[in-house]
């Protein structure tokens, strides 16, 4: 289960910042082998001033449009999945709502299976032994 915080700056509208959560969840069931139904996402839109970033690190050309991605999921996916979920992230931002790709940064947290509770106190993916 991954679950996803994007932050953006406040103006968009409502449609867009739905596409924007669409798209991210479409790109982890496709690109990074998430159920359909695993979608978890904390959708943060802030003030002026309360996201900074570098307007040209590495020789990106930033502007306030800025979309930052951040997911947490266990670590059990390879290089290759996640930079293919990276471009189908960029790929369906900028297809819809329109996304610079510049725009878009992508930041993946990983844990383990212990790390997860989906409610009830229960961790289901920690298989208890009799010896616990």
């Amino acid at each position: 289960m991954p679950l996803v915080r994007i932050s953006l700056f406040h103006g968009r509208s409502p449609e867009a910042v739905r596409s924007i959560a669409d798209g991210v969840h479409a790109a982890l069931v496709e690109a990074y082998g998430v159920p359909e139904d695993d979608r978890f996402q904390i959708i943060e839109q802030r003030a002026p001033g309360e996201i900074i970033y570098s307007p040209s690190y590495l020789g990106i050309q930033r502007t306030d449009g800025i979309v930052i991605v951040h997911v947490v999921a266990s670590n059990w996916r390879d290089t290759a999945q996640k930079t293919a979920f990276y471009q189908a992230v960029v790929d369906r931002l900028a297809a819809d709502p329109g996304v610079r790709r510049e725009d878009v940064q992508i930041v993946i947290s990983p844990n383990d299976k212990p790390d997860w509770s989906f409610g009830n106190g229960l961790a289901p993916y920690v298989t208890v032994s009799a010896d616990s």
